[in-house]
């Protein structure tokens, strides 16, 4: 494994910060990760945060759609998540959930995608309860170093909290200015056409962002921008 200690640094100096997402997102590679998924979890509604597959740029987004609509329910870590105390990092491997798993959860999580393992951070602070989900794909690779996934853990909690006062749904922190600007507009229920008069562009440059947008958030349409930017 890579030092992830530069990584560590980086993160540090980037929280609360638009270049935090990449740096994180550099941490987890050095982890020997295949994907990385951050959500915000209350007793009836959850958000991602972060969202990365980094050969699959698309699945990620894919599979935080699918657990947002309905199926993060039916985590079995969810009731541990609720009831931990604030300042907790719980660490999970997935050999500890697995026989709680339903059939159909098991498939569209780790089956259908190809994820043999997983480790879950719990993390709880002041304002939010994160769900931070580390996984791998190669049989070969060894499960991330515990002490590494804490830290993980609690690099997203100190970033994220520092952001949920902004009023910015923090999965566009990730963009540039008029990529944010694009992805607000279209959240807000504006055409194409009247975003283009506010940034003072043509409408097929506001297609430009959108779509780059999208690339960069591991979604496809609009309804996935809703999703993964639900409050």
């Amino acid at each position: 494994m890579k030092t992830p200690a530069r990584h560590i640094e980086a993160c540090l100096a980037d929280l609360g910060t638009e270049a935090f997402a990449h740096s994180y997102v550099s941490f987890a590679e050095a982890l020997s990760v295949d994907q990385i998924m951050v959500f915000s979890v209350e007793k009836t509604r959850a958000r991602c945060l972060l969202s990365w597959h980094f050969s699959k740029t698309a699945m990620a987004g894919e599979l935080a759609e699918t657990y947002l609509d309905g199926w993060y329910r039916q985590d079995p870590l969810l009731p541990e998540l609720l009831a931990a105390p604030a300042g907790s990092v719980t660490l999970r491997r997935l050999s500890d959930v697995a026989e709680r798993m339903s059939p159909d959860y098991r498939r569209l999580f780790f089956k259908a995608p190809g994820l043999r393992a997983k480790s879950t951070l719990l993390v709880v602070g002041e304002t939010l309860r994160l769900f931070v989900s580390l996984y791998q794909g190669d049989p070969a690779v060894a499960e991330c170093d515990a002490d590494l996934a804490r830290l993980a853990g609690r690099l997203a909690l100190l970033h994220f909290e520092r952001l949920s006062d902004t009023g910015l749904p923090p999965p566009l922190a990730v963009l540039s200015e008029r990529e944010r600007a694009v992805c607000l507009g279209i959240l807000s229920g504006r055409k194409a056409e009247a975003i283009a008069a506010d940034l003072d562009v043509a409408p097929s440059t506001v297609v430009t962002y959108r779509k780059r947008a999208y690339e960069k958030l591991g979604i496809s349409s609009r309804a996935g921008l809703f999703a993964i930017c639900t409050k």
